[in-house]
């Protein structure tokens, strides 16, 4: 079902927001900035919301010019676009959740935030539920999932410590400390790893289902 023609047109239509999301919030980012391009370039890409974002943008971008019936390409297999389906999940609930609150975007980069923290998720969420294989997730996957997001934030850790710059406030040590700090890096792994495996079994009890049909 991944290469349908539907599956291409959607992941197509998918990949062009996420890279127009991604593209113009570098843009705005670049403008308002007040330090250099380099560290700003680096800042940028120092938000999960951004790395997510560019990955979702790439595997569709994958999806939709598969012409051919091969889906044991990495960014074309199920375990991948579950990952990934994971990964962008997190972004929105996370967004929408804590961080929603705590500004108040206008104009474009109010649109951009849209696309990247809500839109571009649920786009995500709909084509996993559509047209993924569901099949071959194994219980066991989940854990290789994690290898993504705990990297992250061994890097952003070991970043901040030498810069003092933090991404996100829920990991920023300077105000927060290392116990707190560590405490949410622990949760939100609980978090990734919980969503993962619910996914999985939704992708089992998916899968009974239609055989049994």
């Amino acid at each position: 079902m991944i290469n349908a023609p539907a599956s291409r047109i959607y992941a197509a239509i998918t990949a062009a927001m996420g890279w127009f999301a991604v593209i113009v919030q570098l843009y705005l980012l670049l403008h308002i900035s007040t330090t250099s391009i380099s560290e700003t370039i680096i800042r940028f890409f120092s938000y999960f919301t951004i790395l997510s974002n560019i990955i979702v943008a790439v595997s569709f971008t994958f999806i939709s010019f598969n012409n051919s019936h091969k889906t044991n390409l990495f960014f074309l297999r199920a375990g991948t676009l579950t990952a990934v389906t994971v990964y962008i999940i997190i972004v929105g609930a996370v967004y929408n959740i804590v961080l929603r609150f705590i500004w108040n975007p206008q104009g474009l980069q109010k649109f951009v935030d849209e696309l990247l923290h809500s839109v571009i998720p649920l786009a995500t969420v709909v084509y996993w539920s559509v047209f993924v294989p569901k099949t071959a997730l194994q219980w066991k996957d989940s854990f290789f999932w994690l290898l993504y997001p705990l990297t992250y934030i061994i890097i952003i850790a070991i970043r901040g410590a030498f810069t003092g710059y933090y991404p996100y406030p829920f990991l920023n040590v300077p105000n927060i400390g290392y116990p707190r700090a560590l405490l949410n890096g622990g949760i939100l792994a609980l978090v990734f790893l919980g969503l993962s495996l619910f996914l999985i079994a939704v992708a089992k009890w998916l899968s009974r289902k239609q055989a049994a049909v």
